[in-house]
């Protein structure tokens, strides 16, 4: 199939990507606002697994064309629209102006998150027959994009149009061999389906944040609960891993707007912006258990961060849990030494040159002389350190486990004190 993906996000490069891959002809058109000489730069671009090589790999086969300018593109079977989620006005006019005066049979892709219903806003410009628009709301997430895309548990597709559920179904063939993915359901219920997932997820996240609280004040260990709430079947063990907080670039934004919907509706539910404001509060934990530690004495001590990303296998920083948490601790007079594999240049752009911000080399580098160890960012890379040598760098053998990654007694024994959430052990 000749394919145009259109936008300039990580599904967009994703998706261009991985067609390719599998015999399609396709052209990727970047938005203007960020075109490929940008993007090719681009951290995100350069660090997700496995894209980059393969981007390059497609282009020097052939089979992926970058096209900077619209009148580069050719007429194709199918338009893929991966766009930021501010650009729907500009999705609207572009398909008015150009894709509406188009004969031939065709099928837009709706893989931007716009407001729910914008599929059929954009469909309802078309009245040819065999020209359509889909929603395939976007699924993908950093650090995993690609196998995402290319070994999807489901394909959530809404359509009515058998044509174009066809076209779909075929454009995607080759990552749907194993067991049928495919979701169907009207247009607009796709698209509230995606928010609703986020919802859930997050939801659990702060549900079990808020356990985890509970169990600190009781005395209670949150992972022995936690695996017996996972070991129900009505419950299951997806996202009941308590933690210092979530974060991303498309988290919390998806969460606000599903709240906004329901105060278009006239629905006073209040639960989404709970789960927000837990999550706020669940980020500043690390400090607060540090402060706890020091009784509020905290001016001059120095402290090591492992992990800065949102989450593994990705360079971002936006919203993520470590912002919070630095900006406290610099408001309090601390030092703090952070090391993470792929966000130090991320984090030199945000704080520049913060005179209490030391971005080191290595992990260890980070922990030499400091009164406290944060963990925040679950890296494989930190799973299990050396255990004497961190007693050798730190001044104070104190873990504080944003993750629960770390097993307490274990610590415990090796003559550090260890806090984490929900859990807690001091060496015997």
């Amino acid at each position: 199939m000749q394919v145009v993906v259109h936008g300039s996000t990580l599904s967009a490069a994703t998706a261009a990507t991985a067609l390719s891959m599998v015999g399609h002809r396709v052209h990727w058109w970047p938005h203007p606002d960020t075109p490929f000489e940008r993007l090719e730069e681009s951290e995100w671009l350069n660090s997700e697994p496995g894209l980059k090589t393969q981007l390059d790999q497609a282009r020097a086969q052939g089979s992926l064309t970058i096209c900077d300018k619209q009148s580069g593109l050719p007429r194709a079977n199918i338009y893929w629209l991966a766009l930021d989620p501010d650009k729907y006005d500009y999705a609207r006019d572009w398909v008015q102006t150009v894709l509406a005066k188009e004969k031939g049979e065709f099928v837009i892709v709706n893989n931007s998150t716009f407001p729910i219903g914008y599929t059929e806003t954009l469909s309802n410009l078309f009245t040819r027959p065999g020209q359509s628009c889909v929603a395939l709301p976007d699924m993908l997430e950093e650090g995993r994009a690609m196998a995402m895309f290319t070994r999807p548990t489901r394909i959530l597709l809404g359509s009515d149009d058998e044509f174009a559920i066809k076209q779909i179904r075929e454009l995607l063939r080759a990552f749907n061999r194993r067991e049928d993915s495919f979701q169907l359901m009207p247009c607009k219920a796709a698209e509230f389906t995606k928010l609703a997932i986020i919802g859930m997820l997050a939801t659990r996240i702060s549900y079990m944040n808020e356990l985890a609280s509970l169990a600190d004040t009781m005395n209670v260990d949150v992972e022995v609960v936690r695996r017996g709430m996972g070991a129900d079947p009505r419950i299951g063990h997806q996202y009941l891993y308590p933690g210092c907080g979530f974060g991303g670039p498309n988290f919390a934004q998806h969460l606000t707007r599903l709240s906004e919907i329901q105060a278009e509706k006239g629905r006073d539910s209040q639960l989404m912006q709970q789960v927000l404001d837990i999550n706020e509060h669940k980020k500043e934990t690390l400090f607060r258990k540090l402060w706890q530690h020091y009784e509020g004495q905290l001016v001059g001590k120095t402290v090591a961060i492992w992990g800065a990303s949102f989450k593994p296998h990705t360079a971002s920083i936006d919203n993520a849990p470590s912002i919070a948490l630095m900006q406290a601790l610099f408001a309090q007079g601390v030092k703090v030494q952070v090391h993470d594999p792929m966000a130090l240049p991320r984090l030199k752009e945000f704080f520049g040159d913060h005179p209490l911000l030391t971005l080191s080399n290595s992990a260890y580098e980070a922990c030499d002389g400091a009164e406290a160890l944060l963990l925040v960012t679950e890296w494989k890379g930190y799973w299990n350190p050396e255990w004497q040598r961190l007693s050798t760098l730190l001044k104070t053998p104190l873990i504080l486990d944003g993750r629960n990654i770390y097993d307490p007694a274990y610590v415990a024994d090796k003559g550090f004190i260890y806090r984490g959430i929900g859990r807690r052990a001091d060496p015997r």
